[in-house]
């Protein structure tokens, strides 16, 4: 825009005011001397008509909706006769009231777009009259002294993150000394008619920019929830896979030539409809019909029948130890040293007698009677030890028998039966049976002392071991089947423990119980008298082989005399037939037998 003012056009109503009053003589008593009243009326109104219509011309369009037309302010005409003052006054009046509407349309436009700013003074002495406070506490409304209503002055970078001053003095030496705020500047209508302009805009700048745009309004953050985004991801997946699949199954009808087929299967599927009576509610119903239960009594159907499947019993499956936990190791206790089980003992007996001087402190138990001896018969009983001695040891000795009596009863108690001692040692061969069973074979060159048969059958009987004892002619054979823990005493047993070159010292033949063939069978016993040499120089006992087995073979242990080799095969039975034959081809690695 130019800074130049415009010409003011001639034939303009507001140049011909301008005209008539500078042709107008200051003295009005003579300029109006040879005028008549309804001329100087008429002159009047034609000045006001054409400052009205000026206006209009430079405002908003605001104004026309206060004053519509400049006819309205046009008071009624009055007869030429003479002027009245009450009219003159009154148009005055009109003409004053009307500006001062045209003023509060403008500032109202004004205020309209910036509701932070305040009203502004109609008059000089006036005092803008302060808001009363609405509500109480948090919801009080701001002095207005606290509300900026001067306009934001532009700032640089650097002056942006600069702390903000106070916009009132905080302490009386500052409010001395503060600056004199200037006065709110009244807003001035704009000329031109800017839509991107703001109506509180100020005036244009040196570089000739008019319009200041309009500030923006600073919006609150607004977190999105969490898995909101994820949620979308995962949806918009599944209408992928989706459309795909789709996109699949008619590529494939569409080659197949299905295209048609599919609609009319779908129209042609039918469910099949629900069944009367459900398999599990079936044998409760007498017509297997959910209607029983509406046509019949609950008494009447099949519940409290003796045919009914519900009953008062109650099954329970027969537990079944896993195959695991048969041969699972059992912990071994912490071993301890001597001095370790000796403070072990200490404390334990500490305790013990603890417990028991509280109890009897605490009345629940009664105190022991003083233990008198005749070592200490002098310092315990003084005065009657010394009046009557003899009666006095007679009761000291008397005592002693007693509580030795009582300390020998106690260990009876104790002490197991027969019965309950073979017991114990049953339970604990049963125990190391669950252990596991293992299988051991010994060749013997030759086994025709008394002594060495009666030592390998009555400790295979001790330990629990269960086999057989085959005599030939030309070896022994002896296999052994058992808990793991008595296979390693028999083994050493027979090939540490027993001397096999060394005969048995001189006693009374045994008797050994043979199982014969049965041609031999009903003689009972007999001496045990079996082939082979007599002499045991070059005796010798060897491990053959051993193992883990499932389970055993043999229920107890027993000798057998076995002549050939299908005897002895037939003896030990199909499983452990082969036994023989390795046993018998086994040779030692140090020695070669023909």
């Amino acid at each position: 825009m130019s800074d130049r003012k415009r010409a003011l056009e001639a034939d303009s109503p507001s140049s011909a005011s301008k005209k008539a009053r500078r042709s107008t003589p200051t003295n009005g008593s003579s300029s109006l001397s040879g005028v008549p009243d309804g001329a100087l009326i008429a002159q009047k109104r034609a000045e006001v008509a054409a400052k009205l219509a000026a206006f209009n011309r430079k405002s908003t369009g605001s104004s026309s909706s206060v004053i519509s037309s400049p006819a309205a302010l046009t008071p009624v005409a009055t007869p030429r006769s003479g002027p009245s003052p009450s009219l003159t006054e009154d148009i005055h009046n009109k003409i004053a009231e009307a500006k001062r509407k045209v003023a509060e349309a403008q500032i109202k436009l004004a205020v309209k777009d910036n509701p932070y700013m305040s009203m502004p003074q109609t008059g000089k002495k006036s005092r803008p009259v302060e808001p009363a406070q609405q509500g109480a506490g948090l919801k009080m409304a701001a002095h207005p002294l606290l509300l900026d209503t001067t306009p934001a002055a532009p700032q640089s970078k650097k002056d942006r993150y600069k702390p903000m001053q106070p916009k009132f003095a905080s302490i009386r030496a500052n409010a001395r000394n503060a600056p004199t705020p200037p006065p709110a500047p009244i807003p001035v209508p704009i000329v031109k008619e800017n839509p991107y302009a703001s109506a509180a805009a100020a005036p244009a700048t040196e570089s000739g920019f008019d319009a200041v745009p309009k500030e923006r309004v600073g919006r609150s953050l607004k977190f999105n929830p969490k898995g909101k985004y994820v949620s979308l991801a995962n949806q918009m997946r599944q209408d992928a896979q989706l459309e795909a699949l789709k996109q699949r199954i008619a590529e494939s009808a569409r080659k197949a030539g299905l295209d048609s087929e599919f609609d009319t299967l779908e129209k042609n599927i039918r469910r099949e409809p629900p069944p009367n009576a459900e398999w599990w509610d079936a044998p409760l119903l007498p017509t297997k019909n959910y209607s029983d239960l509406t046509r019949f009594d609950h008494s009447l159907l099949n519940i409290r029948t003796p045919n009914s499947p519900i009953t008062i019993y109650i099954q329970h499956p027969i537990p079944i130890a896993p195959p695991g936990e048969k041969n699972k190791p059992v912990a071994k206790p912490l071993m301890l040293t001597k001095k370790e089980q000796k403070k072990m003992r200490k404390q334990r007996r500490q305790a013990e007698l603890q417990d028991k001087r509280d109890r009897i402190r605490m009345g629940l138990s009664p105190p022991d009677p003083p233990k008198v001896r005749l070592a200490n018969l002098m310092k315990v009983l003084t005065s009657d030890a010394v009046q009557d001695p003899t009666r006095v040891e007679a009761r000291v000795r008397r005592d002693v028998a007693m509580r030795k009596h009582t300390h020998e009863k106690m260990n009876a108690e104790r002490k197991l039966t027969d019965e309950q001692r073979r017991e114990k040692v049953e339970t604990k061969k049963a125990e190391e049976d669950k252990k596991g069973i293992i299988g051991v074979i010994f060749k013997i060159k030759t086994l025709s002392d008394p002594a060495h048969r009666f030592k390998v059958r009555k400790n295979a009987e001790q330990m629990g071991l269960t086999g057989l004892v085959i005599y030939n002619p030309n070896f022994s054979m002896v296999y052994v089947e058992g808990a793991p823990k008595f296979i390693r005493s028999y083994k050493r047993l027979m090939q540490h423990r027993i001397a096999w070159t060394e005969a048995a010292r001189a006693r009374g033949e045994e008797d050994v119980e043979l199982d014969v063939g049965d041609e031999e069978e009903g003689k009972g016993k007999e001496k045990a008298a079996v082939q082979g040499p007599s002499s045991l120089e070059g005796n010798r006992c060897d491990l053959v082989w051993e193992g883990p087995i499932r389970d055993r073979a043999f229920t107890n242990f027993r000798p057998k005399s076995c002549p050939t080799d299908g005897a002895a095969r037939e003896a030990l039975g199909t499983k452990l037939a082969a036994y023989w034959d390795q046993t018998k081809n086994w040779k030692p690695e140090d020695e070669e037998w023909a």
